[in-house]
């Protein structure tokens, strides 16, 4: 009996078609919607005979394999003869094919694979196959036409399959292996934590039920293990076909590859990729993926297949030293490199964006491969101003008054579409007479329509740029059009659109004030979200922002450690802005008090540079003689290496003491792992508040017009989760004991106590 292998058309024939530069292809750069819109646009047309969207389906048997070969043809069109030709849909926000040999063959060949599956079925000698390109923004079109008999075509889609079945035998002979190790696989250590075995069960049954699970589970109880494990056993007895392991931040993904290596000691067998950002594993100065600027851009394609049959066939474990080392032997681009090897891995491992944000996510991601998919969404409480940022978007007018500028007698196109822009920016200065902020609840319609003009010019000067010579403003502006016009389509009463006006520039902003709505629609058809962290507090705040259902679960489990191990200080002094500056000697005077008589490593968390700075000098000053004492300070432009040196100063063993200057929500405040005596004490100066501003004060009115309260959403949660993430630095293993303070009158406050964990108190 031969073993199946389903695959849907577009991946089989982009494999077997790749070929090319990495900047040659047609660029279907669309979000979700746009494509969308343009297909339905296209099938308004067609007449009352015609179908859309039609599932075929054909099983080719190649060796031991048997072929499923399945997908949704966009549509069958009856011609006046009664003949059916195939149409097949492509969109795209850049330039159309003009003459059918500026056309794609990898195109032609999804097309010609669902002619081969008609003609087939119902016994057609002769089929015809037709490409329609959409442009999204202009809405205009180009067909064209083909014809071939069933045998041609049988014989076009058999030779694809041949191309294809050297890595479908890989990946079954993988997956083989692969099974067979997971169900072998014994929980990694001897025993559970307290709370371990209840979050691993409930993950379980959330992805056996094909629901969501929001847990807050505390520092220290093995989050990353207890949410891999079940998830991979749920992989080995075929419910899952992938897993992505989601994150905000490059330590905590590191901890998730550490987790999957101690597996791979165990025995595990999988192909778990890392995808590494774009501009931190790019091996050239700068960033460039035309073939002219890039050697690993230039014929790409033509090597990509052989590049990852090497990898997965020699590696399992495919974090970013692996990738840059394959990239470089097979010279391909790593980070494409990376997202190629995504679409086969049994675990990708990568930031939030690739799955949330429409301008970055993995588009080839198929709608029975999501069905397959749990994503497992670690420090989850940082999704909700994540996902603001992914769904908002910005232009200022300073970018196109100087391309307005840069391209007079030199592009009459581009100037005039910038100047066009830099007038909507002029008028909009004019009607604000002397105000300095204007806030709407309406999309700006005239400015998208404006700027989708001006992203028509630009992609023709950018495209007309053979030399290599291309003007970095002109394509940073253009990229920030395309996002703007991108995000204009997703407005709805979730959205506001606010301006900034300045003597000397004007900046406008689609702001997304609620994402629930778009993280549950571009999570949509996944098996199972997991979404987990320490400080999903309150729990009620969190399924609202992220988008819960109603037949998610809820899990909320207690700190495994004793009270015992902590001792906590409450020190009600004001840290408002305005008392900053009177109560500056007393804060400095309270983290002597902690330090004093206490060898050992502290951090002090501040909830923002400035106030961190001007109690750090205070505190230089009262310490300025110690020479015993070793202070260190975060800066904003810390180098990953200076990072790096900055924690490694935290060591168990000095006998001297430690004190680190931070900011609550930085990089020191979350997914660190200082056990033992490495860290002594933590003091947190404030409630974490973020400071009082525009977008602050519209999330607040827009919450509370909604019947709930603004002040909360908008500045206490997000606040108080700084802080007890903060916090959980101190205890993270069933042996350390630490030291915490927390300065501020308000933690003395009900609402504010309410909060904190129920051993803080």
């Amino acid at each position: 009996m031969k073993d199946q292998v389903k695959i849907a058309v577009r991946p089989l024939v982009e494999y077997a078609f790749r070929s090319g530069d990495l900047d040659s292809g047609f660029r279907t750069g669309t979000a979700l919607t746009e494509g969308t819109k343009a297909h339905q646009q296209v099938q308004k047309s067609y007449g009352e005979a015609d179908q859309k969207e039609v599932y075929r389906a054909a099983e080719i048997p190649f060796g031991d394999l048997l072929f499923v070969i399945e997908g949704r043809c966009d549509g069958l069109l009856v011609m006046e003869d009664g003949s059916v030709m195939i149409d097949e849909i492509k969109s795209s926000s850049g330039d159309i094919p003009q003459v059918v040999e500026e056309s794609y063959p990898v195109h032609w060949a999804q097309a010609k694979c669902y002619a081969y599956m008609y003609a087939r079925e119902h016994e057609v000698k002769r089929m015809k196959v037709q490409l329609t390109y959409v442009q999204v923004i202009t809405g205009e079109q180009q067909r064209f036409q083909q014809e071939a008999d069933l045998a041609e075509l049988e014989a076009f889609v058999n030779e694809i399959v041949e191309q294809y079945a050297p890595y479908a035998q890989m990946i079954r002979d993988h997956q083989m292996a692969r099974d067979k190790s997971i169900s072998e696989l014994d929980f990694p250590f001897a025993s559970y934590r307290d709370g371990q075995r209840k979050l691993a069960g409930a993950v379980y049954k959330v992805i056996s039920e094909g629901v969501h699970l929001f847990a807050k589970a505390p520092t220290g109880i093995g989050k990353t293990i207890s949410t891999t494990f079940p998830a991979v056993k749920a992989m080995g007895e075929g419910r899952l076909e992938r897993i992505f392991y989601l994150t905000a931040k490059t330590i905590t993904r590191t901890a998730a590859e550490d987790t999957f290596s101690l597996l791979q000691v165990k025995g595990l067998h999988l192909h778990v990729v890392t995808i590494t950002a774009k501009e931190k594993i790019c091996p050239q100065d700068q960033v460039s993926c035309r073939k002219e600027d890039c050697p690993f851009a230039d014929g790409y394609y033509d090597r990509i297949n052989g590049a990852v049959l090497d990898i997965l066939a020699n590696e399992t474990l495919i974090g970013r030293k692996k990738i840059v080392e394959y990239a470089y032997k097979h010279r391909v681009c790593p980070f494409e490199f990376s997202l190629d090897l995504a679409y086969a891995a049994d675990v990708v491992i990568c930031d939030y964006n690739y799955i949330f944000d429409p301008r970055v996510s993995l588009k080839r991601m198929f709608a029975e491969s999501k069905s397959r998919t749990a994503l497992l969404i670690d420090e989850a409480h940082n999704l909700v101003d994540r996902a603001r940022e992914m769904y908002s978007a910005s232009l200022n007018k300073g970018d196109f008054l100087s391309l307005q500028r840069e391209y007079k007698g030199l592009n009459a196109e581009v100037h005039q579409a910038a100047k066009a822009v830099n007038g909507f920016f002029i008028q909009l200065r004019k009607d604000a007479m002397d105000r300095k902020e204007l806030v709407s609840r309406q999309a700006p319609a005239q400015l998208v329509e404006t700027v989708e003009h001006f992203i028509l010019a630009a992609e023709q000067e950018l495209s007309l740029r053979q030399d290599g010579v291309q003007g970095q403003l002109l394509l940073q502006t253009y990229f920030a059009a395309q996002s703007f016009v991108r995000i204009s389509k997703l407005y709805d009463e979730r959205f506001v659109t606010y301006a900034e006006i300045s003597s000397r520039e004007v900046s406008i902003k689609l702001f997304c004030l609620d994402p629930s709505h778009l993280l549950r629609e571009m999570g949509k058809g996944y098996c199972s979200h997991i979404y987990f962290s320490a400080t999903l507090t309150p729990m009620s705040y969190y399924r609202d922002m992220l988008g819960a259902r109603e037949q998610d679960y809820t899990l909320s489990l207690p700190s495994p450690f004793h009270r015992e191990q902590l001792e906590v200080q409450i020190k009600p002094l004001s840290t408002r802005y305005h008392d900053r500056e009177g109560t500056k000697l007393q804060v400095a005077e309270l983290l002597r008090q902690m330090m004093e008589g206490h060898r050992g490593n502290y951090l002090f968390f501040f909830p923002s540079y400035a106030y961190m700075n001007l109690v750090y000098e205070a505190f230089t000053e009262v310490f300025a003689n110690q020479a015993e004492l070793r202070i260190l300070l975060q800066r904003g432009d810390m180098t990953e290496e200076e990072r790096e040196g900055f924690l490694a100063a935290f060591e168990a063993d000095h006998e001297g003491t430690l004190a680190g200057f931070a900011v609550m929500g930085g990089i020191f405040s979350e997914g660190i792992d200082l056990v033992g005596d490495r860290l002594t004490g933590v003091a947190i100066i404030g409630v974490g508040l973020p400071q009082i501003g525009l977008e602050r004060n519209i999330i607040r009115d827009y919450f509370h017009a909604g019947g709930k309260n603004g002040f909360d959403y908008a500045y206490v949660y997000p606040g108080m989760n700084k802080v007890l993430q903060a916090g959980g630095r101190l205890i993270r293993t069933e042996t350390d004991h630490g030291r915490l303070l927390l300065i501020d009158d308000r933690y003395l406050q009900p609402h504010y106590a309410g909060l904190l964990p129920e051993e803080w108190r």
